[in-house]
This record gives structure tokens, sequence and C-alpha cells, in this order.
């Protein structure tokens, strides 16, 4: 992979702009079928500039990849505090960060979720073992120290793990979508959360035992 120095002395506002317009045209069409007239377009640069900066189309590719999984590892995981074990309050506390690194980051996800299924380039195998040590490490900031005793004993924990996991990626997802294309520092989020906070209560009320005292 072959970048060029000048590349990191542009100014970060266009940086990001080269960034992000080949991150969603990797993203909609592929490697194969992304067209690179199309990120120079949205970038605003020069065809000529795009293959000055990046020796190539597959060496822009493979400089994505990289990013992605950097900026996933310092904006994401590393945002992510292990140390609570109620499963509700950690979910509550990855969907924060989540939903802020991916509006900060629109298209990162996406790529990095249409890389791993690419085909029609060899990746090296470096970059796909990042990837799945990004996948494990996942799994681990999800599940590590949870305090299974606070579920009813009536429930499959396991069960109810992975139907709290999908009921709360479920809602991200859908304000993520109603987000997308605003203005962001423009929009109160304060009813958002407080929605989503009381949908937490009503999942902490179906699935965990009741407190002492509580009717």
């Amino acid at each position: 992979m072959e970048i060029n120095q000048s590349f990191y002395n542009l100014d970060i506002d266009k940086q990001k702009r080269i960034i992000e317009a080949a991150l969603k045209e990797f993203a909609e069409n592929g490697y194969e079928k992304a067209s690179t007239n199309q990120i120079v377009k949205n970038a605003g640069i020069g065809k000529g500039m795009l293959f000055y900066y990046f020796n190539s189309k597959e060496d822009l590719y493979l400089f994505l990849i990289n990013y992605c999984l950097d900026i996933t590892m310092d904006e994401f995981f590393q945002r992510i505090d292990t140390n609570e074990p109620d499963f509700v309050e950690r979910l509550k506390q990855i969907a924060e960060v989540k939903a802020k690194y991916h509006l900060k980051n629109p298209y990162v996800l996406n790529f990095l979720g249409s890389f791993i299924l690419n085909e029609a380039l060899e990746v090296p195998k470096a970059y796909r073992k990042r990837y799945e040590e990004l996948l494990a490490l996942s799994n681990l900031k999800l599940f590590e120290n949870i305090d299974k005793t606070l579920f009813r004993k009536d429930v499959d924990t396991d069960k109810a793990l992975k139907l709290i996991q999908w009921s709360i990626e479920g809602y991200q997802n859908e304000l993520i979508n109603q987000l997308k294309n605003q203005n962001l520092s423009t929009i109160n989020f304060d009813p958002y959360w407080a929605e989503f906070y009381g949908y937490l209560e009503v999942l902490k009320t179906v699935y965990y035992q009741k407190e002492e005292g509580a009717k």
C-alpha cells in the first residue's frame, strides 16, 4: 500500500472529505463497482490528485480498511467500560458510544461490513485478522463481567441477553436512520435519550428480578 505523504499534509477537513467520499462509494457499491470518478466528484478534487495521494484504487481501499480499523478501536471500543455488571446498563453505555461514533463517522461500519465480504480483491490476511480481533473484542466488551443473578430465575438467561441486545440495537439503528443527513449541532438529543432510557426500564421489568420491597 503506497500513500503519498502529501495527503497527510492536507488540512483535516479536506482529508476527511476525501476519506468520507471514498468510504461511501466503496460501502455502497463494493470494491469492483466503486467509481473513482464518483469519489473525486463527491470529494471535490481532481482525479489526478486522488492518484497522486494514493497510487491506485487498491491502495486507496487498503488505506480505508486500515483507517476504519484504527478509528473503530480508538473512538468506539476504547470508550466502553466493562466495569458495569448490569447488562442493560452496559448496553445503554455502548449504545450511547456507538450512536455518537456512527453519527460522527457515518460510513465506517458499513464499509467494514462490506470489506469482509469483498471477493473482488485479495485483502491481506493481516487486515482480516485485525477485523476478526475487533469482533472478538466486541463480544468481550459486551458480555465480560455481566452479573447474571440480576435476571429472573424462570427465564433462559442467555436467550434473554440476546433478546435485550437485539431490542437495543434495533432502536439504535432506527434512531440513526432518523438522524441521517441532519445538522447534528442543531438537534436536542435529550428527548431521544429519555425515550431510550424508558425502553431500558421496560426491558429490566420484563427480564430482571424484582428488587426487594418492590410491588
